[in-house]
C-alpha cells in the first residue's frame, strides 16, 4: 500500500489524530517508567505510518517539541480516564468528541460503558479501516457517530444514534477546542448543557501567550505553523477563567481545573527522561448540577 492509498491521507482526515496517537504510542517506547498513560493500541492504529511517525520520537525523543507532544497527549488522557473510571459516578454513557484514534473502547476491560465516538466522517472512516487492518474488533458497546460539526446538530444526531438523553453522560473533548472559534466552542457546550443532570465533561484548551511559560511558547511557535500548513490552524487560546465562564454559561459547574503539571500525580514528574511539565495547556472538569 502506498502513502497515497493510506486512509489517513483521505481528504478531511485529521492528521493531528495520527500525531496524537503517535505521541501516546511513543511514550511507551521512548520514555522511562513510571509511565504516565499506557495506550497499548496506539501504535497498531497508526497502520502503515507507524514506522514513519514513531521514528521521529525514537531518533529525536529528547527534543523538547517531541517530548512536549508526548507530555501533552498522555497527561490529558490520564486525567480524563481517571475521572471517567470513578466507580461512584454512576455514569455508563461515554461520549468522545473528536475521537480521532482514541483507543479506550478497544483496550478497556470494563463492560460498564456504552461508548459514542463522534468525529468527521472521513476521519471516522479512516479509523474503522485501520481497526479492521489491525485485526481489532469493534465492540458492540461502541457506536460511531459521524458528524460534520459545521452542518449538523450534535445532540440530535447522538439521540438518533442511541444515546439516552435522560441519563447522564461523561464527555471527553480533547485536542479540539484550539481548532474552533470561541463561538463554535460555546455552541457545542450549549448543546452538551442540554444533557441530563449529573453529566460531566473534561475538555482541554491551549493557554494564551501571557499564561504560557518559555516551553509553552516555544511549542506554540514551532507547532502552530505546522498545523496551519496542514489546514488545521489553531484558532482559539483560552484562559482557565474564560473556560470557566463558557462552561457556566452553558449550565455547567466547574469541578476542577488543572494545568499540565497539576493534571497528574506529582510523583510522575520525578523522571529520568525528557518529559517535563509546561505551561502550554489546561484541563477543565465540569458537571451539570443535579
Amino acid at each position: 500500500m502506498t502513502r497515497a492509498e493510506f486512509p489517513g491521507n483521505a481528504p478531511h482526515t485529521s492528521q493531528t489524530a495520527f500525531l496524537a496517537a503517535a505521541a501516546r504510542a511513543a511514550h511507551l517506547l521512548v520514555d522511562a517508567e513510571p509511565f504516565v498513560f499506557s495506550d497499548t493500541l496506539a501504535a497498531r492504529l497508526l497502520g502503515d505510518r507507524a514506522d514513519e511517525l514513531l521514528a521521529y520520537h525514537r531518533l529525536h525523543g529528547t527534543h523538547p517539541i517531541l517530548a512536549g507532544a508526548r507530555a501533552e497527549a498522555v497527561c490529558r488522557s490520564r486525567f480524563t480516564e481517571t475521572r471517567l473510571m470513578r466507580r461512584n459516578s454512576g455514569i455508563d454513557q461515554y461520549l468522545i468528541l473528536g475521537a480521532g484514534l482514541d483507543s479506550f473502547a478497544y483496550r478497556t476491560t470494563s463492560r460498564r460503558f456504552r461508548v459514542f465516538e463522534v468525529d468527521h466522517p472521513a476521519t471516522q472512516a479512516a479509523k474503522r479501516e485501520l481497526l479492521a487492518r489491525a485485526g481489532v474488533a469493534e465492540p458492540a458497546s461502541v457506536t460511531f457517530v459521524p458528524v460534520d460539526f459545521e452542518a449538523e446538530p450534535l445532540r440530535e444526531r447522538l439521540v438518533q444514534s442511541g444515546l439516552d438523553p435522560v441519563r447522564p453522560v461523561f464527555v471527553s473533548w480533547l485536542g479540539v477546542t484550539m481548532y474552533l472559534t470561541p463561538a463554535a466552542i460555546a455552541a457545542v457546550l450549549r448543546e452538551l448543557g442540554g444533557f441530563a443532570p449529573g453529566s460531566e465533561i473534561v475538555a482541554d484548551h491551549l493557554l494564551p501567550p501571557e499564561l504560557r511559560d518559555a516551553a509553552g511558547n516555544g511549542y506554540v511557535e514551532a507547532v502552530g505553523p505546522v498545523t496551519a500548513g496542514r489546514g488545521e490552524p489553531w484558532r482559539t487560546f483560552l484562559s482557565p477563567t474564560a473556560v470557566a465562564t463558557l462552561l457556566h454559561d452553558a449550565g455547567f459547574e466547574v469541578v476542577e481545573q488543572a494545568g499540565q503539571r497539576q493534571s497528574i500525580p506529582a510523583r510522575l514528574w520525578q523522571r529520568t527522561d525528557a518529559l517535563r511539565p509546561a505551561a502550554l495547556s489546561a484541563l477543565a472538569h465540569a458537571r451539570l448540577p443535579q
